[in-house]
């Protein structure tokens, strides 16, 4: 006789230990702050039993429901596993195989991505040099498109990023302006999504209002950068624009199997207002680490923080020794500009220690 048994173990279980100091902070990006709790909550709650896989589970369908309330219209959701996935997904899916995409240099599909939309997309990447991270319809009418030149890929695409890389941010004007342009000439309109929630934090506005509203056709929908472990989504607002993503997110290797984890990340940003209290905060601690440096000698400020990301220049041998003890990273060798960054999880207690080694070394003769 045979019975059915589950089994189990009787040993005790050791906690985790954690191989970092949990105190430790850094600067130089919001990806590297833990997964918020909230968030963490919603893992374990989405963990008991079994669901279908590859997305056909409950939370995935929920989430398509939140959405469409927070983006104002039916949308199609596809979560995936990080930001590059998710820009190269919604290129491959909004462009022909002729056509190619317009960004700026600074954009993180031209310069962040290690060539992976032209690597694994097969996209040409044109980029357009700008001051400060955007693009205008008089940047975009400037190009050089040669339209119906058979020896030039076609531009197909127009994507830009909100919050920029370089700490910008684009009002719901602006991107209307843009929209306006790329729409006439039977173009798409793509928007990188990685900090979308902190633009929209900056100005006070929703997400529908920087994105539907205004003309994107789709978007990369950040999560990791707001206080999710793992967790990005395509969300196309405009799907007689952009075809087969059911078939590319497989083909590119995006396609999680336990979907619902992905997804219940997502949940817990976006179907409260978890994703806006994250990026206010992140937001406002960038603006406090600016003002507790500007009144240091050998500090420049020349940018106006926007969003979560402060562009200081200061002497190099101080940022040198700065990062032996707080890690961020150059941004302009030349001119030793550097980037420091503010995440969800950023404390007024963190940016008063910064604020006070910067102090300290540039104390320090030069």
């Amino acid at each position: 006789m045979t019975t059915n048994s589950t089994a189990t173990t009787t040993t005790e279980q050791t906690p985790f230990d954690p191989l970092h100091d949990p105190a430790e902070r850094g600067f130089a990006s919001d990806n590297y702050a833990g997964v918020h709790p909230e968030v963490l909550a919603a893992i374990v709650a989405a963990n008991g039993g079994h669901q279908v896989a590859y997305g056909e589970d409950v939370y995935t369908a929920h989430l398509r429901e939140v959405l469409c309330d927070v983006f104002g219209r039916t949308v199609e959701v596809f979560p995936v596993f990080n930001g590059t996935g998710a820009n190269v997904l919604a290129l491959q899916a909004a462009t022909p195989r002729w056509a190619s995409v317009l960004t700026t240099s600074s954009a993180h599909i031209h310069a962040d991505e290690a060539a992976a939309p032209e690597r694994i997309g097969g996209l040409k990447v044109n980029v357009i040099d700008t001051p400060d991270g955007k693009l205008t319809p008089e940047l975009i009418e400037d190009y050089p498109a040669r339209e119906g030149d058979e020896h030039f890929a076609q531009i197909g695409v127009v994507s830009i990023t909100n919050s920029t890389e370089v700490g910008t941010v684009y009002s719901p004007e602006e991107i209307r302006a843009i929209a306006d342009l790329v729409h006439e000439r039977g173009w798409v309109l793509h928007l990188d999504g990685s900090r979308l929630a902190n633009a929209a934090a900056a100005q006070g506005v929703g997400l529908r209002e920087l994105t539907g509203d205004v003309g994107v056709d789709l978007l990369s929908l950040g999560g990791t950068k707001g206080g999710a472990m793992l967790a990005e989504a395509v969300v196309v607002l405009s799907p007689e624009r952009v075809a087969g993503l059911t078939y590319l997110r497989k083909q590119s290797m995006q396609l999680a199997s336990k979907m619902r984890f992905v997804s219940a990340q997502l949940l817990a940003l976006f179907e409260g207002d978890l994703w806006r209290r994250n990026a206010e905060h992140a937001n406002a601690m960038a603006r406090r680490l600016s003002e507790a440096v500007a009144d240091i000698d050998g500090v420049r400020l020349v940018t106006k923080v926007e969003a979560n990301a402060v562009f200081p220049i200061l002497p190099r041998l101080a940022s040198e020794r700065l990062m032996e003890r707080f890690r961020f990273y150059f941004w302009d060798e030349i001119t030793g500009q550097v980037r420091w960054m503010c995440a969800w999880d950023t404390t007024e207690a963190d940016v008063e220690a910064f604020a006070q080694a910067v102090r300290e070394e540039l104390a320090q003769p030069r």
